[in-house]
C-alpha cells in the first residue's frame, strides 16, 4: 500500500482488549519511530526542539510554539498535536526533545535519545509556575544568556497581563477545596500548583497511570491529610469526595457524572475539553472556569449543601 499510494503505511499490532493504556502509548511510539530519520535535516537551527506529548487541544500547541518562537527557539516537529509527517521524518535533527505528557511519548523520546543522541527534558505547560519553568529549562539547556533574558521578558509580559485579573478570582475562591483525578500524574503536579495560585486547597489527588515515584512527588507537594489515590474506581472516588466536602472536582469525561450526582462543581481537564488551559492565557481560562463553576448559585439547591427545614432540604 505504501508503494501504491505513495505515502507511509505503518502497521500497528494493537488488538482490542489486549494490554493497557501504556501498551497503546508504546505501540504508537514504535509506529512513529519508523518515520523518524527518514527526512532531510538541512537548515535546522542549533537551538531547536521537538514538542512531544501536546495534542493541540483548543489550539494549545500554537500558543506554546509562539512562546518558544519569542525566546528564539525553532520548533521542528509537534508530536502529535497538529503534527506533520514530513516534520516527524526530520525531527531527529532537533537539538532537544521537550516532553509534556511523559506517559504518552517518553518512549519515543528515549528511543530518539538512544539512536540519535537527542537529550530529553520533561515539562508542563499548565499553570503559571510550570509554564515559566518550561521556558527557563529550555533556555538553560542551550546555555544561551540572551535566550534566558528573552524567556524572562516573555514571562514578565504575560504575568503583567494576567496577575491583576487573577486577584478577583483568588479573593472569591480562597479556602475552597479541590479534588483532582487525571490520566497522567505529571498533569496532577501542575494542577496542585495552579489551585494554590487561586488560594484553594487540594484535598484529594490521583491518576490512572502514575508510578511510585510520581506518588512520592505528589506526597511531597501536597498538604498533610491530602488523599492520594491510584487508578481508583467510581465508588472510591465518590466516598473521598464526600468525606472531604469537595467544592470542585477536576477529571475527565468519565468523572463528570460522579461530580454532578454528588452536587459538586466539575472542571473537564481531559481530551474532550474545548477550552485552552495551557500557557499563561490558559491559566486565566482555568481560573474563570473554576470560579464560574464553584460560585454558581445552583449548588445552593443541592440537598447535601442546603439547610434542613421541616424535614426538607433547602
Amino acid at each position: 500500500m505504501a508503494a501504491e499510494k505513495g505515502i507511509p503505511v505503518l502497521p500497528v499490532q494493537s488488538e482490542g482488549f489486549n494490554g493497557n493504556k501504556r501498551a497503546g502509548y508504546e505501540a504508537a511510539c514504535n509506529a512513529m519511530f519508523r518515520l523518524v530519520g527518514t527526512g532531510d535535516t538541512a537548515g535546522i537551527s542549533g537551538c531547536s526542539i521537538n514538542i512531544l506529548g501536546d495534542f493541540n487541544l483548543a489550539g494549545e500547541i500554537w500558543l506554546i510554539r509562539d512562546y518558544f518562537n519569542r525566546i528564539g527557539v525553532e520548533v521542528v516537529a509537534n508530536i502529535t498535536g497538529d503534527g506533520r509527517v514530513d516534520d516527524i521524518r526530520r525531527c531527529h535533527g532537533a537539538a532537544l526533545n521537550v516532553v509534556q505528557c511523559s506517559g504518552a511519548t517518553m518512549t519515543l523520546a528515549k528511543m530518539m535519545e538512544e539512536k540519535y543522541g537527542i537529550p530529553v527534558i520533561r515539562v508542563s505547560y499548565f499553570g503559571i509556575e510550570d509554564m515559566a519553568e518550561s521556558l527557563y529549562a529550555v533556555a538553560a539547556h542551550f546555555k544561551d544568556r540572551e535566550m534566558m533574558e528573552r524567556a524572562k521578558k516573555v514571562v514578565r509580559e504575560e504575568l503583567d497581563t494576567i496577575l491583576p485579573r487573577l486577584k478577583k478570582y483568588r479573593a472569591a475562591l480562597s479556602g475552597k477545596k479541590a479534588a483532582i483525578y487525571v490520566g497522567g500524574a505529571f498533569k496532577a503536579f501542575s494542577l496542585v500548583k495552579a489551585f494554590r495560585h487561586l488560594g484553594m486547597t487540594v484535598v484529594m489527588v490521583g491518576s490512572q497511570t502514575g508510578t511510585k515515584e510520581d506518588y512520592r512527588e505528589l506526597f511531597a507537594i501536597t498538604d498533610d491529610g491530602t488523599i492520594i489515590v491510584d487508578d481508583s474506581n467510581p465508588l472510591e472516588l465518590s466516598s473521598f469526595l464526600q468525606e472531604k466536602e469537595v467544592d470542585i472536582f477536576v477529571g475527565g469525561v468519565k468523572e463528570r457524572p460522579i461530580a454532578y450526582k454528588l452536587g459538586i462543581a466539575f472542571c473537564d481537564h481531559n481530551h474532550e475539553r474545548k477550552e485552552m488551559l495551557a500557557g499563561f492565557a490558559g491559566m486565566m481560562n482555568f481560573a474563570k472556569e473554576v470560579y464560574s463553576s464553584v460560585m454558581s448559585p445552583v449548588w445552593k439547591l443541592v440537598p447535601r449543601r442546603g439547610k434542613v427545614c421541616e424535614g426538607r432540604a433547602l
